[in-house]
């Protein structure tokens, strides 16, 4: 039977809920939730969660929810075994909205109001006579109560609160729902997508994304983050169709987690995808938003060498499978940004004609024709991004970094191919009279725990491990200037790649107009056609006909 409810009076009409077919929820006696992933000793309880996705957490009440794939056993066998754990308080079913697929939590608990003339007593032996126990009667309303069922009464609750709705004393009455709360918010920390302090300074060189997000917040996208692993479980990531399609091009399989086991440290382990994600579109929710957090997620792994056939089959799987955003912050290697006359500055790496002609696929065939935009890291050498045949292909947007100042970041990459600029993280540098930065970089998602960048210092992030404060380089301009192109898609989803691409010049501030040496086209070739302006963006997007781009 379907469990229905009803927020309204008897006369309203109220919803009904579903029974997910692979969503299992579980409680533990302990509270904090399940102990997995994040230590380095597995559990039983853990290894029997350990192919499940976590979609929502409420760490509150000790209750995680999980996706089990769909050649796993059922949530009733799955049940049965995690209901034998000694941890485990209570293993289940979970109903979720019929429209969204959003999962929606039940407590045994039931709220009741009676009319306003009725006797208390009567009220109190009412919900006695429906085995209710009264855990509170509330202050903020008349004849107002909040009772519990018995312990394993399970969906049977809906059953007793409509019962109690029916009668004619009674004006309101539903179980205790819970939906995870969403408060897509940027955090303090966030310069780059709003005005902040940090550190007792004022920081204002920030891409107005707070703006732009209440036009909107990027719902109806796909961004592909091609790169290597992603922490997919990451609460930042959780949510009924958040992550979509993912896949390991590097190992052929649907699986795009990190695969190391060293992810401690700046350069070790998987741990650049994450960051670059959650730059893109973290929910917001937990820590860390990204500039478009309603976007839909599709994380692509690729651990193979520059070349390889996994790097175009990338770009295939990205267009085929519904990407309208494609972000990559990786390319040839670059040189020592510090050292003038390191040799590698002058070193020109082609495009293999087979990840042009894959990235041609999805910018011809991709979103049903209109083209998937592609967008690279200009590269972290203090070099000519022309060098790169990867970020200087014509038909992709390749993205400077400008720091917390407005000014160019050290080690970005210029050249004829910049097109704009985001800002991103910088070092300070005598030699070059280059000041320090006024914060360490990029707050965003990192992966959960010890492994990634951060292994659990609040001087490296937050104590849990599970965000980083000094993600950077043009690694994470190129996902945040993805994020803005999923805020124009959002508001305007016929616009062709192309036309993406011209009206990204028209979203720009002129930052450094000394510095940047900005000419009659109003290109500079450190930071393009200047610092986007999320804001800006989602207005030209909104106002754009379909006319001919600029060439």
């Amino acid at each position: 039977m379907v469990p229905t409810a009803n927020f309204g009076t008897k006369d309203e009409p109220g919803f009904e809920l579903e029974q997910s077919a692979d969503l299992i929820v579980v409680r533990t006696h302990s509270g904090p939730g399940i102990p997995h992933r994040s230590g380095s000793v597995r559990t039983p309880l853990s290894a029997e969660l350990d192919d499940a996705r976590l979609v929502a957490r409420y760490p509150e009440a000790g209750v995680e929810v999980y996706r089990l794939p769909a050649d796993s056993p059922s949530v009733a066998e799955r049940k049965r075994v995690l209901d034998a754990a000694p941890e485990v308080r209570f293993a289940g079913h979970v109903l979720v909205d019929p429209g969204t697929g959003e999962p929606v939590l039940y407590t045994e608990n039931i709220f009741v109001k009676f009319v306003d003339d009725a006797d208390p007593r009567e009220c109190r032996a009412v919900l006695d006579e429906a085995g209710l126990r009264i855990r509170e009667q509330v202050g903020y309303a008349a004849n107002a109560f909040f009772a519990a069922a018995p312990e394993g009464t399970g969906q049977r609750v809906f059953d007793i609160a409509n019962a109690l709705l029916a009668r004619a004393d009674v004006l309101y009455c539903h179980p205790e729902l819970i939906r995870h709360s969403s408060r897509k918010a940027i955090f303090p920390q966030q310069w780059h997508l709003q005005t902040a302090v940090i550190g007792g300074k004022s920081v204002d060189a920030h891409a107005n994304v707070a703006a732009a997000h209440a036009v909107t917040r990027g719902a109806g996208v796909t961004i592909a983050v091609v790169d290597d692993g992603v922490d997919i479980d990451h609460p930042e990531f959780a949510g009924a169709g958040k992550v979509v399609a993912p896949r390991d091009v590097t190992t052929g399989t649907d699986d795009p987690r990190p695969k190391d086991s060293f992810g401690t440290g700046p350069d070790a382990g998987d741990n650049h995808g994450t960051a670059c994600a959650g730059v893109a579109c973290a929910n917001g929710t937990v820590g860390a938003s990204g500039v478009a957090p309603e976007a839909k997620l599709m994380p692509i792994r690729l651990a193979s060498g520059l070349g390889s056939q996994a790097e175009a089959k990338a770009f295939q799987w990205a267009a085929d499978n519904g990407a309208d955003v494609i972000s990559c912050s990786w390319g040839p290697a670059d040189g020592a940004w510090f050292q003038p006359n390191d040799p590698v500055h002058g070193r020109v790496v082609a495009l293999p004609a087979s990840t042009r002609l894959a990235m041609e696929h999805a910018l011809t065939t991709g979103r049903d024709g209109r083209g998937c935009v592609i967008l690279f890291a200009a590269g972290n050498g203090n070099e000519s991004v022309d060098n790169d045949g990867y970020a200087s292909f014509p038909k992709v947007i390749a993205v400077a970094a400008c720091n917390d100042t407005g000014k160019r970041s050290v080690y970005s990459d210029f050249g004829k191919a910049v097109w704009c600029a985001f800002p991103s993280s910088d070092f300070g540098h005598r030699p070059f009279g280059h000041p320090e930065p006024l914060t360490t970089g990029i707050w965003t998602v990192d992966r959960h725990g010890r492994d990634g960048y951060n292994s659990g210092r609040v001087a490296d992030g937050d104590a849990t491990g599970d965000f980083t404060n000094s993600f950077g380089g043009t690694s994470s301009a190129c996902p945040g200037a993805a994020g803005v192109v999923a805020l124009m898609l959002s508001v305007r989803p016929n616009l062709t790649s192309d036309r993406v691409k011209d009206l990204l010049r028209e979203s720009c501030d002129k930052i450094d107009p000394q510095g940047g040496a900005y000419g009659a086209d109003g290109r500079s070739d450190k930071y393009g056609f200047g610092r986007l302006d999320a804001l800006a963006a989602v207005r030209v997007a909104q106002n754009a006909g379909q006319v001919a781009p600029v060439v």
